[in-house]
């Protein structure tokens, strides 16, 4: 008998709640939980139908052992916190994938996986936690979730053939990976300072705004190695547009329920790597200072 594969997701928000519902569900894997809450009895809903299913979820790291794959689900800003999730989890052939925002996946966890193996991961796909253990998962794109075309890239692919979840290994996943943070560069910011959903680029001063976060992220991108080519700019105001605007974003709903901002992997890995390549980023440090002065102040109520 074949042994099953081991994965442990770390975070049950609306990404770690869907991957490994649809991984539970598929019946390959032996799939563990580590999460702050429990929540065994889950209701997935997607495309196919209404699931319910159970899974087997921890809230202590002591309670965790040595897995075959880790999968992080977390908020960047909460990467530090999964520290001890790592040192329990990791053993000498381990590999992790990194399903968050922005474009340092490795560096991000490097402190706490050593030099195992990292699939850094764009994720496309729709997930929504509307409770504790109801979860919902829509299809935004042709793939649900992209990854770089190597052999740990195919092998972390594997793990979700027949599931409801699209993971393909992309050759081109550093434009990928960079168009997805121009995007996030663009919207989370915007629509968390004016506290306004999408519909808030309908106005042309925002749009001209938008252009400008667009045009210094392109030309990071391009001392980065990392060329978007020509039309990247309007397919990316493009994409902003088309979606409905009463739509909002994490960080608009961060912003308005006080809650820590994720402004660090996405504003300020532009300002970042700016820096380090010699490309001024003005507007974008601008709305960095503006963005961390907002995520201070939810600290600072989280500590009373």
């Amino acid at each position: 008998m074949t042994q099953r594969t081991s994965i442990a997701i770390i975070g049950m928000g609306g990404i770690g709640g869907v991957v490994a519902s649809c991984l539970q569900l598929s019946g390959r894997h032996q799939i563990v939980v580590c999460a702050r809450r429990n929540a065994e009895a889950v209701t997935l809903e997607q495309p196919q139908g209404i699931h319910r299913l159970t899974l087997d979820v921890v809230t202590n790291p002591l309670q965790a052992d040595h897995v075959d794959w880790i999968i992080l689900c977390t908020k960047t800003q909460d990467t530090a916190s999964a520290s001890g999730w790592f040192e329990r989890l990791c053993g000498p052939s381990t590999c992790v994938a990194v399903l968050q925002n922005g474009i340092e996946h490795e560096r991000r966890v490097a402190p706490y996986v050593g030099s195992r193996a990292v699939v850094p991961a764009v994720v496309y796909f729709n997930g929504e936690r509307r409770s504790a253990s109801d979860f919902g998962f829509r299809h935004a794109s042709e793939d649900d979730i992209a990854i770089p075309d190597s052999a740990t890239g195919q092998a972390f692919a594997a793990l979700f053939e027949g599931t409801s979840l699209k993971v393909s290994p992309r050759q081109d996943f550093p434009q990928r990976l960079w168009t997805k943070l121009l995007l996030n560069a663009v919207a989370n910011p915007i629509t968390a300072l004016t506290r306004r959903r999408l519909a808030v680029f309908q106005r042309g001063d925002i749009h001209s705004v938008a252009s400008d976060i667009i045009q210094e992220g392109l030309a990071v991108a391009l001392a980065c190695g990392v060329d978007l080519g020509e039309k990247a700019q309007s397919q990316v105001l493009a994409r902003l547009l088309s979606y409905h605007p009463d739509v909002a974003t994490s960080m608009y709903f961060d912003t308005v329920n006080g809650r820590i901002l994720e402004v660090d992997a996405l504003t300020g890995a532009i300002v970042r790597m700016g820096e380090l390549c010699g490309v001024p980023t003005p507007t974008n440090r601008i709305l960095l200072a503006l963005l961390q002065a907002v995520s201070d102040g939810a600290k600072l109520e989280e500590r009373r």
